[in-house]
């Protein structure tokens, strides 16, 4: 599970990414981040991935405080993480399975595993016809696509998705949260920080609400703004 205990995180002009945060998020759960810009959702994702560091509190991942980790842990820890962002960050000289492909080369999977592997993954996604197209010819949906198969090619438990559908047309964004819902389905934690106000209204998952760094709401299942 991850746990932010009094979690805070003040930057170097003085401006309050968290405020004595603390949520839980247990094993299998669907949990939306929302908030406005500057709410602190990116700040809370940023943490996750241990790109910044608490300047108060803690964040605990299956029971390990990540400001115990050293620089070389990092790679083993990130293992543990799928991660899915808004401008997909895909490699643009190699081809949809070779993206793919590439997560798992840096785990070091063997090639049988990665011939094994990879197809399942774009099946899932609905990309088996597209494996050899380079990201220049992809749609956006598509490109996210791609980027939701990489996170999840090695089989992380947990899956961080940064504003998924913020980028994208209305029916591509629900076809994305269907994908999400379904690696959810299949035993992946997942997290998603996001502003798309009617994709949280209709899911009714998990929100924890933020506002200026502070968390202002935590309900088991409800919309965007609701106060229950």
């Amino acid at each position: 599970m991850i746990r932010f205990e009094n979690t805070t995180v003040v930057y170097e002009n003085g401006s309050v990414g968290l405020r004595n945060f603390s949520a839980t998020l247990e094993k299998g759960e669907f949990v939306f981040v929302v908030g406005s810009s500057g709410s602190g959702k990116s700040t809370l994702v940023h943490l996750l991935l241990k790109e910044i560091e608490p300047t108060g509190g803690a964040v605990l991942v299956d029971g390990e405080d990540l400001s115990c980790f050293k620089r070389r842990d990092l790679p083993y820890y990130r293992r543990k993480l799928g991660i899915v962002f808004q401008d997909f960050r895909l490699l643009r000289n190699k081809t949809v399975y070779d993206n793919i492909a590439f997560a798992m080369q840096i785990v070091q999977a063997t090639n049988r595993e990665i011939r094994k592997t990879v197809p399942q993954v774009l099946s899932l996604v609905e990309l088996h016809k597209k494996a050899k197209a380079y990201p220049g010819q992809l749609s956006g949906g598509e490109k996210q696509r791609v980027a939701l198969a990489r996170a999840i090619v090695n089989k992380p438990p947990y899956l961080i998705a940064d504003e998924p559908t913020g980028n994208l047309d209305p029916d591509t964004a629900w076809g994305i949260m269907s994908l999400l819902e379904e690696i959810n389905y299949r035993g992946t934690t997942v997290v998603v920080a996001t502003h798309a106000k009617e994709i949280v209204d209709a899911m009714q998952k998990r929100v924890i609400g933020l506002r200026n760094g502070t968390l202002i709401r935590d309900a088991d299942k409800g919309g965007y703004s609701d106060e229950r």
